[in-house]
């Protein structure tokens, strides 16, 4: 009993573990023709794909990747102008700035690696870096910006095809890849082609990888992550071989692109996690007679390969992406002080002065754009809410520059009659004099006008020092050093007050009449950010009154600063991540997560009206419907025969539900690490982000086909007691059967695909009547469509 305990534990745990593994693990562990057979069974059930002539698998894959080519090069120079998100007038739409599946946002991206200007975008740069390496082998030269959407790509001379040429090719071998993913996991030629065939016919894959954007490079790197690490799962007994580490460390690779084209590459960094962990977790197993050590050193090897090596890939795309970017370009503004002195041209690199005290300036805050600004009129005595005010003179942030932005540095210590002692410095403390009204700037514990809980800021007269502690304030420098300079343009600070440790913050909320509509300024208590930095916009004199707008020093050709990889690098990731997640604006196209996987919306990506043409983003209906449907059905036949086990009743044999859980297991695993994390983001969200899941849910489908065409009739369950079986199909029956589906199947997605081809390559002839046939669903939002009549009689 003990020893059939052991052989028979419970299901779900043997699934959980068999998840990570490939569903070819016979072909390693015991050979075909040794394999147990169900009672009933002859060798004739063996899985359809043993004995298949390799030949015929070579033809299958050149025929599917010969067709792949065809569907994503045809007509691919159409249309020649850049695409971008249309607007239908009859929406109402807002104008919209460029989206994730704009040409205008990759293609001016692709122009500035050409001219090696920087520029700041969300996603990492692989992608991007692939695109620019086509553009520049096909001799594009940078200077069509892509600005103006709309315009002509042929009129420009812009060698648009061979740019796009670059997300067909990949988005082509992603077919054969899909191939060759079901093949390694041990399904026959006619289940790898049927998943094969979701993905081929797909109009929703075709036309993202048709254009210039970064989901076919995505969705290539994943396939081939999910690829290499079946192939490492085969060759797992031969453990720490060159073929074993070959597999792992290309594992490690294609993690490490697909997380360097979009940050969701954590997502199929997450799948092959799991599948790992499950590995580990096996591996530990004390009844396969493994020690610790040999535990460590594979979770070491693992370790290494699949995260480390990444790191260092993808650490890698970044120093390329930094050392081609090295002129001054639209990204500079993003970027700290530090980091736009390595850029050549930067303005801050040219323009940035000294500040010496007595010097007469303007300071800006950096996140609003508004002057720091005071006039002689006093704050009311009482505001709307009943609180009382100091009747000080009114401090306020003003958008536009006159001469109640002048502010003059004070020494707050004994300073040398000359030389760079008079330099303020990181840390200085100093007041600032209001020059218009000889006044200190003050802050004091006085509720601001619209927070009761900040202070209020206000100045006091220059020639009264009862107050002088509260006009002291301290220059911070953004991530100063000791004795850094404090600089125009470049010398980002904070200023906090010295009595009561407050920041000076503003806000875009407007005053009210009495305060001119200008932003509040007060003493905030919080730690400071983003928000809280100011910058000296501009010098306008010194202690003499002299004009130093255009202060006179010695020309001096400033060397481009240096500064360190991983400081620019972790600059960089922060401010990635803050602005994709900042991305929470209301779009017209954006979906929810739920309406994806049967296509409730799509995306309107580009039109022209003259000829009513149009592009619109949406998948094979027929082909997304059965994948969905086939990870409901894979989950229930799991649950069923979980049921099943557990009131004693074989519903499947233990060969069957071992790729069941397999392959099947690793699919819907990847399916759900790919879908699930967008129901937990703030963002904008768009349809295009389901491709990735969608091929994993095509993988679904195809281990849900071969268990109901193959498996499932090979071994029939009892239908009248123990010992009465349906007789088992002949292999070339079942071989038939599947064929005849595959093809059928392949068939109705051809169709599908032709139905809204035109939708999916912009070509015309379509009227409005014609339009409105193709919107299988009513939420799909197509351009150019006819009214619809209604029958209103009676």
């Amino acid at each position: 009993m003990a020893e059939r305990a052991v052989r028979r534990r419970h299901p779900l745990t043997e699934g959980l573990r068999a998840t990570a593994q490939s569903s070819s693990d016979t072909e390693h562990d015991t050979p075909a023709s040794r394999l147990p057979l169900a009672r009933g069974q002859g060798a004739h059930s063996q899985p359809l794909g043993y004995g298949e002539s390799p030949r015929t698998s070579r033809i299958v894959l050149a025929v599917l990747t010969a067709l792949a080519f065809v569907l994503r090069f045809y007509k691919l120079s159409h249309p020649d102008e850049v695409v971008y998100v249309s607007r239908q007038p009859s929406l109402r739409l807002p104008t919209l700035t460029p989206s994730s599946f704009d040409e205008v946002h990759f293609g001016k991206f692709a122009a500035y690696y050409v001219k090696r200007e920087y520029y700041f975008d969300v996603h990492p740069p692989l992608a991007k870096l692939l695109l620019a390496l086509a553009a520049w082998f096909v001799g594009f030269d940078g200077e069509f910006e892509f600005d103006t959407i709309g315009d002509s790509y042929t009129a420009n001379h812009v060698p648009y095809v061979g740019i796009r040429a670059l997300p067909a090719i990949l988005g082509s071998l992603t077919v054969p890849i899909v191939y060759a993913i079901m093949k390694e996991s041990g399904y026959p030629t006619i289940v790898a082609a049927f998943s094969a065939a979701i993905v081929l016919f797909d109009n929703a894959h075709i036309a993202q990888t048709r254009l210039i954007l970064l989901d076919a490079q995505l969705v290539f790197f994943m396939a081939l992550s999910i690829y290499s690490y079946i192939r490492f799962r085969k060759v797992r007994y031969s453990e720490f071989t060159q073929q074993w580490w070959f597999w792992l460390l290309a594992t490690g690779f294609n993690l490490a692109c697909t997380l360097g084209c979009k940050m969701v590459g954590l997502f199929t960094f997450t799948t092959i996690g799991i599948c790992v962990l499950v590995d580990l977790w096996d591996i530990l197993d004390i009844r396969k007679g493994h020690s610790m050590q040999y535990f460590w050193t594979h979770f070491g090897a693992r370790a290494g390969a699949l995260i480390v090596f990444p790191f260092i890939i993808y650490l890698s795309f970044f120093w390329i992406h930094f050392a081609i970017l090295t002129q001054s370009g639209p990204g500079d503004t993003f970027m700290s002080p530090a980091f736009q002195e390595t850029l050549k041209g930067n303005e801050l690199l040219l323009n940035s002065q000294e500040i010496r005290y007595y010097d007469t300036i303007v300071m800006k805050h950096k996140e609003t754009k508004a002057f720091l600004h005071s006039h002689p009129d006093k704050y009311p005595l009482r505001y709307a809410d009943g609180r009382i005010s100091s009747q000080g003179q009114q401090v306020t942030a003003y958008t536009h520059n006159d001469t109640n932005n002048h502010w003059q540095v004070i020494p707050t210590k004994a300073l040398p009659t000359t030389g760079r002692g008079r330099i303020v410095r990181h840390n200085d403390v100093i007041q600032l004099r209001h020059v218009a009204t000889n006044t200190n700037l003050l802050t004091h514990d006085v509720a601001s006008p619209h927070m009761a809980t900040n202070q209020e800021f206000t100045t006091w007269p220059v020639d009264d020092n009862t107050r002088h502690n509260d006009t002291l304030f301290i220059v911070e420098l953004v991530d100063g050093e000791p004795n850094e300079v404090w600089k125009t343009k470049a010398g980002y600070f904070y200023l906090t007050h010295v009595p009561t440790r407050v920041h000076m913050w503003t806000h875009a909320k407007p005053l009210p009449e009495w305060g001119f509509k200008q932003q509040e300024i007060n003493g905030n208590k919080k730690t400071p950010d983003k928000s809280f930095i100011w910058l000296v916009d501009q010098i306008i004199s010194d202690e003499t009154g002299a004009d130093l707008q255009n202060r006179t020093e010695p020309v001096v050709e400033k060397p481009v600063k240096k500064m360190n990889f991983f400081r620019k690098w972790a600059e960089l990731q922060v401010l990635m991540l803050q602005h994709n997640a900042g991305l929470t604006a209301s779009h017209p196209y954006a979906s929810n997560p739920i309406a994806w996987p049967y296509l409730f919306s799509g995306i309107s990506f580009w039109t022209q009206n003259d000829t009513k043409m149009q592009i619109y983003f949406i998948g094979n209906i027929i082909g997304w419907w059965v994948a969905s449907t086939s990870i409901f059905i894979y989950i229930g036949m799991l649950v069923g025969d979980l049921i099943g086990r557990r009131r004693g009743e074989e519903l499947i044999p233990d060969n069957v539900r071992n790729r069941l859980w397999n392959s099947g297991g690793m699919f819907v695993v990847a399916w759900a690490a790919h879908y699930f994390p967008f129901f937990l983001m703030n963002r904008q969200l768009f349809l295009h982000h389901y491709l990735p899941a969608h091929l994993c849910s095509a993988l679904v489908a195809g281990s849900v086909f071969n268990f109901m065409i193959t498996e499932n009739i090979n071994y029939p369950v009892s239908v009248a007691g123990p010992a009465t079986r349906l007789r088992p199909l002949q292999r070339t029956d079942i071989g038939k059967q599947a064929a005849l589906v595959t093809a059928g199947f392949s068939l109705a997605m051809v169709l599908g695909l032709v139905f809204l081809g035109p939708l999916t390559y912009g070509t015309p002839g379509l009227d409005g009547d014609q339009v409105n046939t193709r919107r299988v669903l009513s939420s799909w939002t197509l351009h150019f469509a006819g009214k619809k009549t209604h029958d209103v009689s009676g």
